[in-house]
């Protein structure tokens, strides 16, 4: 198969996933700031290009996690960071399940880290993952806490709220477009402190 074979492959996936949405100058802007190209990391790493496209297609890698208008393939630039830790992609899956204790929330993360769709966090790790879970539903739930509104709840909010910040990217027009509405920065952080503004 050619590498325009496979790079069509992956535009075609990649739609699939995320819908068939414009990519702004704006978009294209951040998305260079903030990831690498699939060519570019690969060329760094020493890899080829068409097996790691390879690999993602079989789904045992993430697919890029934006295309941007060129078609650059754009992905973050610690994407060969957890298979190296995993011990190797062929051990990525099981050694990236067992971090839930739940199999069946393992499998419906690991789905979710394949989609290329974690582009919600600067480091997608197992723990990052846990973590941004706990912080979105702990945040959620802080309106319905007995003492809401009060000095210590405002601060832990905050404390919330602040740890979140420090793991989200800012997102782009062309999330809220894909994910159909509002990302967890939007609800989460931004929407947070304009609603309980700290003291």
């Amino acid at each position: 198969m050619t590498e325009t074979d496979l790079k069509q492959q992956i535009v075609e996936r990649f739609r699939e996933v995320n819908g068939d949405h414009p990519m702004t100058d704006a978009d294209d802007a951040y998305v260079t700031a903030q990831f690498v190209s699939l060519e570019e990391l690969c060329a760094l790493h020493g890899r080829d290009a068409d097996a790691v496209r390879r690999l993602m297609l079989g789904r045992r890698l993430p697919l890029p996690g934006y295309l941007r208008s060129d078609g650059a393939e754009m992905v973050p630039r610690d994407l060969f960071a957890l298979a190296e830790e995993a011990g190797g992609v062929d051990l990525l899956e099981a050694w990236f399940t067992a971090h839930w204790a739940d199999p069946m929330a393992g499998k419906a993360e690991w789905n979710a880290y394949l989609s290329g769709q974690y582009v919600c966090l600067h480091s997608v790790t197992p723990a990052t993952i846990q973590r941004k879970d706990h912080l979105t539903t702990a945040i959620g739930a802080a309106v319905h806490e007995p003492d809401a509104g009060s000095a210590q709840w405002t601060a832990r909010l905050h404390a919330l709220v602040d740890e979140l910040d420090t793991m989200e990217p800012a997102f782009t027009a062309y999330d809220r477009l894909r994910f159909g509405g509002p990302t967890s920065r939007d609800t989460c952080i931004d929407g947070v402190r304009a609603r309980f503004p700290r003291p």
